[in-house]
Order: C-alpha cells, then structure tokens, then sequence
C-alpha cells in the first residue's frame, strides 16, 4: 500500500514542504530512504523502528520504500521521524491519514515513542502558511515558537500514540495560541551605561553610532572599558520591530538557538565570538553550510575584541557582508544566502604590549612591531568602520568619584528621536537609518555649505582620506545633526565626524 504524510525541511532560513511518501510491498524485510538523505535521516529508520514497536503498534516485515520529494534537494535533521512513522503505519491499514493530508508533521522520535523538538520549525510554520495548509502537528517543546505565525493552527503533542488517536479521532488535540505583544515588554538589561564613569567622549561616540546604525573600533590600553562599553551598546539601541524579530528568530531557530520557552527573539543579540574563530564559524558555511556569528548578529551587535588578533583572512571575510547586509555561501550543489545586517563594534590596543601613548606606563614595542602589529588590520576593513574611537585609560578621580553617568534609558530616547527623523526620511526605500546611504542619499541628504566643505577637503588632503572614508564622515555628521535635531548640516558636526577618523590620521 502507499501513504503519503507532508512534512518539511529547511534551506538556509527559509523552508519549504516535503512530501513523505510510503510504499509497503512484498519482499524480504527491508527499509530504504531515497529522495537525497543525509545521515540523520538515514539513521531514522532505526528510531522509527522501535518507537513504532514500544508505542505498542506492529512494525510490518515487509519491503518498506520511504520517498521524500522533491528527490533532488538534499534533506537533513530529525524532523521526517514523525511522519515516517505516521506513513507506515497508514500504509499497514492502522489509520488514515486523508483528513489530514493538508497538515504538516514534524518530530524526532525517542526510542519509546516520544516525541522531542527539532531545529527551524518557525521558518516552516511560514512555509505552511505560505502553502495554504490547515495546521501543524509538531513538538510540544518547539510549540510556542511556531504559534507566532498567524494564520496556521498549531497543534503540539508528545508521544506517537498521542498523535495516532488524534488522527483516528479518539482523542482532541487543542491548537495553542500565542499573544505576541508580551514578548516585546521592555527587556531589563543586567548592564547600564550608568556603571561606566568616564569615558564621557567614548560614550557620546557610541551614542552616535546607535543613532545611526554605525559601525565603531575602538582603540585603547588594557583595562580602559573597551569590552565594558561594548556590551551596553544593546541597551541604547531601539527595541525590534516585529518583522525584524521574526527575521532574527528564524536563524536562531534554524540553528536550534532559540531560548527555552521563548517564541521570538526580542531583544538585539549582542555576539562576541572568540578570537580563534575559522572563517566559516563567523561568515558561515561548512559541508552543510549554517548560519555564522554575523548572521546571529543580524540586527544586533558582533563585538570583535583584540582585533588584531583574528587571522587576516578571517577579518578579510568580513568586507561584503558589512557591505551587502547579507551573506551568500556557494557550494557546488546549491547556493543560499544568510541576512546579516549587523553594527560591528571592534576593540584592539594600540601597541602589542598596550601602552602607547599611556602617561604613567611606558611603551615596550619596537616601531617596526608597532606597524606589524597595527597592519594585521587591513585598510579596506577600516575603512568600512565609521567611528575610530580612542579610549584612553580612566583617573583615579574619575573611578572613585560619586557622581554617576548618564543612564541607558536617557541615551535611549535621545536615539530613539533621532531614528524617528531617519525613519520619516527613509520612508519611501528599504533603509532603516543613516549607515545605509549610498551615493545617492549622501547627495540628496548630505549637502554641505561652503565652510564644511573647505574643513572635507583640507582633512582628505592631509589624512589621505578614500572617498569611502568621506563617505564615512557625511554620514556620522548627517547623524550628529539628527541628534541635534537640525535639518543641515553645519561646520561643528562635519569637524565632529572628521575627529573620529583616528586610525587615518594615525596611519
């Protein structure tokens, strides 16, 4: 007999529906899965097996032929346990599975018949909809992430026989619901800008690069609250809008990231990755190509502390994504494309023993490791960075005093007035802020009087600057002029902007 279950798979973020197609003949005792499988689902015929057997139904000791379709798309994951078995033992004659044959099953099954969350079950819930199906039967565990997709019923269950009576109607299955707007409540950060004294210059930098969307580097002795800074940087950013969320959740889910009992990610993910990271661990890719780091920084922050100290080709991996907002990954079978739209926020010392330009500790470093040591990190990469920041380190007098700084949630609305005016100017495009100009907006929205102009063209002349640096420095004045609330742009935000290109004055 033949059976046919819908199920579903994921390529890069997005999903798609795969029929799970089940033939019983005659023969000797035999179980094949064709259609593309990869090892864990190959492997699934041992679990389906014995979940089928435990849950007290028979397995038939017969030619059994599993066909996932489309056959020319390779399929990974667990998720085909449950509608494997489901087809089987609608083949055999146990159930009938026509009623239902507009839903989608998805589950790893245990050896005793239980049913365990699997990865990227959001992106399916939009496949199914998009498709036009009735419902989804999936993991209890992996059901609140999939109840954020209006539209589609989502039935979670726990065991095989659980699901075997719901589909011969012994038992009801009631479909959860999901009340999003609880989800984007106003997160409270364990940090605060408060906790930062000093720094006063470093903070107004970061102010501005959340306002904008800018990407920082900063530059600074060891112990002068480089990574301190850094790691506030999310609480001054605006909350997520919903389809931002929904973007970033689908790779968090995807990549089985997604927190316990969490249905979307609401809060800007905030991602530091090690310094002995591969390229493929931060782009993204391998054998079975995955999301990277700057990916799970989509519409968040990747903080690359000690620069430097990534291998060059690693950084080199970064220019396109930080161009582009998204990362494309070749193989020769298949190509896919991840978002990553992210701000980098880099940290280094300005000398490999850290002390240069210190007043109280004296530099150890030769010229020649100075420039060996700075080189590591190529000009094309800097150039992309807006904001070069020196963070020099903090007086006594600052650390022991009583006064504290300015609180996250008073930068905040200053920023959020800010990306109000870039909001109602960017309305009628796909850009979110000012970071995002090209040529074109840079022209419409950047002009500059004739003074602005002579202070551009006397630090080009003199620093050297690329035309992607006075790209640069428009769109942090555009920036310092939407924090002001001014329209044009004037003589002190150019001379602001031009102030925070420290490593083309430095170089």
């Amino acid at each position: 007999m033949l059976a046919k279950v819908l199920s579903s798979a994921v390529i890069g973020i997005d999903a798609y529906v795969v029929e799970v197609e089940v033939d019983i003949a005659r023969g000797l005792p035999s179980f094949s899965t064709v259609g593309l499988p990869e090892g864990a689902v190959r492997e699934s015929k041992e679990r389906v097996k014995a979940a089928v057997t435990n849950s007290g139904y028979h397995f038939p000791s017969d030619r059994i032929t599993v066909n996932l379709a489309p056959a020319d798309i390779k399929k990974e994951g667990t998720a085909f346990d449950l509608p494997m078995a489901l087809g089987i033992l609608a083949a055999t004659g146990l159930m009938e599975t026509a009623d239902y044959a507009d839903h989608i099953f998805l589950g790893e099954l245990a050896l005793d018949g239980m049913i365990r969350p699997v990865r990227g079950v959001l992106s399916m819930a939009i496949a199914a909809r998009e498709r036009g199906l009735k419902g989804i039967f999936l993991p209890a565990e992996n059901a609140g992430e999939a109840a954020v997709v209006d539209g589609i019923p989502i039935f979670p269950v726990r065991t095989l026989s659980q699901v075997i009576s719901a589909l011969k109607g012994d038992v009801k299955v009631n479909p959860v619901r999901s009340e999003i707007d609880h989800f984007f409540e106003r997160a409270a950060f364990e940090v605060d800008f408060m906790d930062v004294r000093g720094q006063e210059h470093a903070k107004r930098a970061l102010e501005i690069a959340a306002a904008g969307g800018h990407n920082v580097i900063m530059i600074g002795p060891p112990g002068s609250g480089k990574t301190m800074l850094a790691k506030r940087l999310p609480t001054i950013l605006p909350p997520l809008r919903f389809e931002e969320s929904l973007e970033t959740s689908k790779i968090y889910s995807v990549m089985g990231l997604m927190p316990n009992g969490a249905g979307l990610i609401t809060i800007r993910p905030f991602q530091a990755p090690h310094h002995t990271i591969s390229d493929a661990g931060l782009i993204g890719g391998g054998q079975h190509p995955k999301p990277g780091q700057v990916s799970l920084a989509h519409h968040g922050v990747l903080f690359l502390d000690e620069l430097p100290e990534f291998r060059r080709n690693v950084l080199e991996v970064l220019r396109q994504p930080m161009e582009e907002g998204q990362v494309i990954i070749s193989r020769a079978t298949s190509t896919v494309s991840y978002p990553a739209d992210f701000m980098l926020v880099a940290a280094m010392n300005p000398c490999p023993c850290g002390f240069l330009g210190d007043v109280k500790r004296e530099c150890t470093c030769s010229p020649v490791q100075i420039q060996r040591y700075r080189a590591k990190v190529s000009g094309p990469l800097l150039d992309r960075i807006d904001l070069h920041l020196e963070v020099p380190a903090v007086p006594y007098r600052e650390l022991s005093g009583i006064s504290e700084g300015e609180s996250s949630e008073v930068i905040l609305e200053r920023v959020m007035e800010a990306r109000k005016i870039q909001e109602e100017r960017f309305s009628r495009t796909r850009i979110f802020n000012n970071a995002g100009m090209n040529s074109r907006h840079l022209k419409k929205y950047c002009p500059v009087d004739s003074e602005s102009s002579l202070l551009l063209e006397r630090a080009m002349d003199r620093f050297g600057l690329s035309a992607r640096a006075h790209a640069r420095i428009l769109k942090i004045a555009r920036t310092i002029a939407d924090l002001e609330g001014t329209g044009d742009l004037q003589p002190p935000h150019v001379a602001e902007a031009i102030q925070y290109r420290t490593l083309d004055r430095k170089l």
